[in-house]
């Protein structure tokens, strides 16, 4: 009898990726996606009808505009970063009001330029907005905002009872 034994044909080398083949990048990146999305994480996406603050955890809007902003925190107080170059402080609001920091400004540039055979003027103006809320236990009269070279700061600090949050849990034998 012959061997009617059949080979499935070769896949030619170089040829494209299949389709849904598993990328473990993307796979990495949708299970953070996922943690991210499980843990709570509100963007400013609109939520009945408001646009909502953002997370002080978390700070991303997904505008051009919005500046780029860092959230440490330490023992004694949140300080928070933003990058705002050739804004002063006279551009700038911060706020503080219901658990929620609001820094907001615009910007306005105008640039004028005459020469023997041309005339250029420029003007740009753009504003922005973020919104964040901040944790229980910052002490509100104690807020303080400073700008320095573009850069914005401010420190939130936190009262006594915040800085005593951590306590050591026993763990009994079950």
């Amino acid at each position: 009898m012959a061997d009617k034994s059949s080979k499935a044909p070769a896949k030619p080398e170089g040829s494209p990726r299949q389709l849904g083949a598993w990328d473990p990048l993307s796979s990495l990146r949708r299970e953070f996606d996922r943690l991210f999305d499980d843990f709570g994480a509100i963007s400013s996406h609109r939520r009945s009808g408001m646009l909502s603050p953002e997370p002080f955890w978390r700070g991303e809007t997904g505008l051009a505009q919005a500046p780029a902003v860092d959230i440490v925190e330490h023992d004694k107080s949140y300080q928070v970063t933003a990058e705002l170059p050739g804004m002063e402080e006279k551009d700038i609001d911060v706020k503080f009001a219901n658990g929620v920091l609001t820094i907001k400004g615009e910007k306005k540039e105008e640039s004028e330029e005459k020469q023997k055979d041309y005339y250029r003027s420029e003007r740009r103006f753009g504003a922005f907005q973020r919104s964040f809320g901040v944790p229980d236990g910052v002490e509100p009269d104690k807020i303080e905002a400073t700008v320095k070279n573009g850069v914005l700061t401010v420190i939130l600090p936190k009262s006594d009872e915040a800085q005593k949050h951590e306590k050591k849990i026993e763990i009994k034998k079950g």
